[in-house]
C-alpha cells in the first residue's frame, strides 16, 4: 500500500514592498512522503518571494500554484502560468541534475531554483560548470540554519505573513519571526 501525502493549509499574506505587492494567499500543501517539513517550507518561501511576478509578468491574469513536486519530476515545485497555459516562471526546490533544470529552461520563460542545505556549496561546484549556457535560469541559496529555522514554522494549519524589504524576507506566525536573505549563485 503506497503512502499517502500529507496535507497543509496555509494563509499566506504577502506585503512585498520591494515590487509593491500585497495580497493574501490561501494555499494547499501537499507534502509527499519522501519530503521534510523543510523542504515543503522552501517551497513555501520561493511561492512567497515570487508571488510579486503574478501582476508584473502576467498583470494579474495567471495561476500562480504548487506543482506535483517529487510525486512528478517533470513538473515544477512551484510555477506561474499566464491565461493561455504557458509557463513563465518555473521554480525548483533542492539539488536537482542538470538535466531536469535544463529541460525546464526549454520549458519556461524563467527558471529559479532554490537550494538549502549544509551541502549545497559542494552540489553547487559540481553542477555550476554544467549550467551555463541557459540564460534564463537563476540559482539562489538559503542558508540551511536558516531553511532549518523555517521549517520549525511547519504545522498543519498555517498562518503566515511574509514582507519583502530590500531583498530580504521576513516570515512569521505571529509567535515567531525569521529573516531570510539569499545568496545568488547565479
Amino acid at each position: 500500500m503506497a503512502l499517502k501525502s500529507t496535507i497543509f493549509k496555509a494563509n499566506l499574506a504577502v506585503a512585498d514592498i520591494d515590487h509593491s505587492y500585497y495580497a493574501d494567499h490561501a494555499l494547499t500543501l501537499a507534502r509527499h512522503p519522501s519530503e521534510n517539513d523543510e523542504r515543503m517550507m522552501i517551497r513555501l518561501i520561493a511561492l512567497a518571494l515570487n508571488a510579486y511576478k503574478l501582476q508584473s509578468v502576467c498583470d494579474g491574469d495567471g495561476v500562480l500554484a504548487f506543482g506535483a513536486g517529487l510525486s512528478n519530476p517533470d513538473d515544477p515545485d512551484v510555477s506561474l502560468r499566464d491565461f493561455t497555459g504557458r509557463t513563465r516562471v518555473w521554480i525548483e526546490v533542492g539539488q536537482p541534475e542538470e538535466k531536469p533544470l535544463l529541460k525546464a529552461c526549454g520549458k519556461a520563460d524563467e527558471v529559479l531554483l532554490y537550494c538549502f542545505s549544509h551541502s549545497a556549496g559542494i552540489w553547487w561546484k559540481g553542477i555550476e560548470t554544467k549550467l551555463t549556457r541557459p540564460q534564463n535560469l537563476q540559482v539562489w541559496r538559503v542558508p540551511s540554519e536558516t531553511s532549518q529555522a523555517v521549517a520549525a514554522l511547519a504545522q498543519r494549519s498555517m498562518q503566515l505573513q511574509a514582507t519583502i524589504q530590500e531583498g530580504t524576507l521576513m516570515l512569521g506566525d505571529g509567535a515567531k519571526s525569521i529573516d531570510i536573505e539569499l545568496m545568488r549563485l547565479r
